[in-house]
């Protein structure tokens, strides 16, 4: 009977194994690239409307309808009856998305989904799961200016915020052009579903899962909690969905008080 000896260095000690040497980017056969790039487009499509939006500055409101992207409207060249915020004094050529959209996009940019989602979009870090990254080497968010994705956690807090604003303007919305209440339209029903969409977006968010329910060390003393951390659990399962669903909408209820805003289309009421 043959037993098998192990081969031992010169100082006693098996020898060290060697990394298998792999000169290809990755062994995956399959079109890995596509979901980053199909990121990449839909990404850089909602950052060229919304600056050709944020820059336009007109066609953002038409009583009772206000684009997301203008409210709440601060300066003093905002039409009439479109905030009910003290305006500011800017100047005209300001547009007041400007001060707006800081907000919603830091919260989107400092998302952990969307982090994931542009890295591997935008710098491929990684493009994939067992895809070789470009990048000799990896510092993680520990340096600038990724550190300051530590901010995540405050503009979530600033998206509750604004979420209450765009829940307000959809409630405005139950009035007709001539400021009397009983009525909704079609843009009645584009801005509740768009308040509701960044409602699903923000309560899914992992920071409102950590802030309801991540500090407590017995769940038991606090039932409350407990209840309103496992609603918001489920909800975060979903979060990718919610991200990118509430994406596309902001921008098309945007779009949509643009056209009536505009003049290009009516909105039609129901009744």
């Amino acid at each position: 009977m043959s037993s098998v000896t192990t081969p031992v260095s010169t100082d006693g000690q098996p020898p060290k194994r060697k990394r298998a040497e792999i000169g290809v980017k990755t062994l995956r056969t399959d079109r890995y690239w596509v979901q980053p790039l199909v990121t990449f487009i839909a990404l850089m499509l909602f950052v060229i409307y919304s600056t050709w939006r944020a820059f336009m500055n007109a066609d953002y409101f038409y009583e009772p309808l206000i684009s997301p992207f203008y409210s709440p409207c601060l300066s003093t060249a905002c039409p009439p009856g479109s905030s009910f915020w003290t305006p500011l004094d800017l100047p005209v050529a300001f547009s007041p998305a400007l001060l707006i959209l800081i907000f919603p996009l830091g919260f989107r940019l400092t998302c952990y989904y969307y982090r994931k989602s542009y890295y591997r979009a935008f710098w491929q870090s990684p493009p994939a799961c067992a895809v070789a990254e470009p990048h000799g080497k990896y510092t993680g968010e520990t340096r600038f200016p990724l550190i300051f994705q530590n901010a995540h956690r405050y503009f979530f807090y600033a998206g509750l915020a604004f979420n209450a604003l765009l829940t307000y303007d959809a409630i405005i919305a139950f009035r007709n052009h001539e400021g009397q209440w009983g009525h909704a339209s079609v843009g009645t029903l584009v801005l509740i579903l768009n308040a509701a969409f960044l409602w699903f977006y923000s309560l899914s968010c992992h920071s409102c899962r950590h802030a309801i329910g991540g500090r407590l060390k017995n769940f038991s003393k606090h039932p409350a909690r407990y209840k309103m951390w496992t609603w918001v659990s489920k909800l975060n399962g979903n979060h990718m969905r919610y991200a990118w669903i509430s994406m596309v909408f902001v921008a098309f209820t945007d779009f949509y008080v643009y056209l009536v805003a505009s003049g290009k289309i009516t909105n039609f009421y129901f009744f």
